[in-house]
């Protein structure tokens, strides 16, 4: 039996859900389960390289998985895509299907087994995925990172280049950055890193302000002061979970709500973030 990972990814969607995949992944690896990661782009399928998981394979959607995946095996589906009706395939035909919530009213709809944002009981599988480095202690640097996300194909940030001009930040490219526009980025920030740079950055920064739920969660694990630029609307469990580990939430590039917000901005330690060991055991269990 093999367990399959299918992850939604994409030049416009971004790359949180990889990293999330690749540290299951890994963890079932060590347990002794043969693991296949699957992807809907090629170019998420080299970031996962990068941070280890090896041999993706690509395929169209949510609808193809049954391409890939056989009979008696197993598969955890992280998409928001509209399924047509193939998950009552899916869970027919598969040992076992886990799949991630897409909302706070998400529930099982045929049985599929449910990783949700917000757990009430010792039962559930939780969401919230975060790489077991960022629970280690790391060397901190006055540094206030700046990423957005793995893409910006609407050119968010230089629609926005006052507000950075004026805040001394460094900005970490994402991966889907286009070469040519990283000229203009050049004249906003104080430092460009690459992508490759991620972990090491996201692990010694004081200060990091981001778009990406996931980078949010993973920085305040590592103890960073974070602020969430709220760009696309969270859903309630998203902003408690946020709000309750002090994660500074604003919902727009005006300076002066960015700076009457650090002035209170706390580094505290992450609330009800837990290792992902616990969620892949429960996993394991299941299987």
């Amino acid at each position: 039996m093999k367990l399959y990972y299918y992850a939604h990814t994409g030049h416009k969607i971004g790359l949180d859900r990889v990293k999330k995949a690749v540290v299951i992944l890994k963890k079932l690896e060590e347990s002794g389960i043969e693991t296949v990661l699957l992807l809907n782009d090629f170019r998420a399928g080299l970031v996962a390289r990068e941070y280890g998981v090896f041999g993706a394979i690509t395929i169209e959607g949510i609808q193809d998985i049954d391409a890939i995946v056989e009979t008696g095996d197993s598969v955890i589906i992280d998409s928001p895509e509209d399924d047509h009706g193939r998950l009552v395939k899916y869970i027919s035909d598969f040992e076992k299907v886990f799949r991630f919530a897409t909302s706070d009213e998400d529930r099982s709809i045929h049985g599929e087994i449910m990783l949700e944002i917000e757990c009430t009981d010792e039962a559930c599988l939780s969401s919230i995925i975060v790489n077991n480095i960022y629970f280690n202690k790391h060397k901190k640097e006055e540094r206030t990172l700046f990423f957005l996300g793995d893409s910006d194909a609407d050119k968010i940030i230089l629609s926005n280049s006052d507000f950075f001009k004026e805040l001394g930040m460094e900005l970490l490219l994402g991966n889907y950055f286009y070469v040519k526009y990283e000229d203009d980025l050049a004249k906003l920030f104080t430092v460009l890193h690459e992508p490759e740079e991620y972990v090491e950055l996201i692990c010694s920064s004081s200060r990091v302000v981001t778009a990406s739920f996931q980078t949010a969660l993973e920085a305040k694990v590592v103890g960073a002061e974070v602020i969430y630029i709220e760009l696309v609307k969270l859903s309630k469990k998203e902003k408690k979970i946020l709000s309750s580990n002090k994660i500074v939430i604003i919902s727009n590039f005006d300076v002066n709500i960015y700076k009457q917000n650090i002035i209170s901005i706390v580094s505290t330690p992450c609330n009800n973030i837990e290792k992902s060991n616990k969620v892949v055991e429960k996993i394991v269990k299941e299987l």
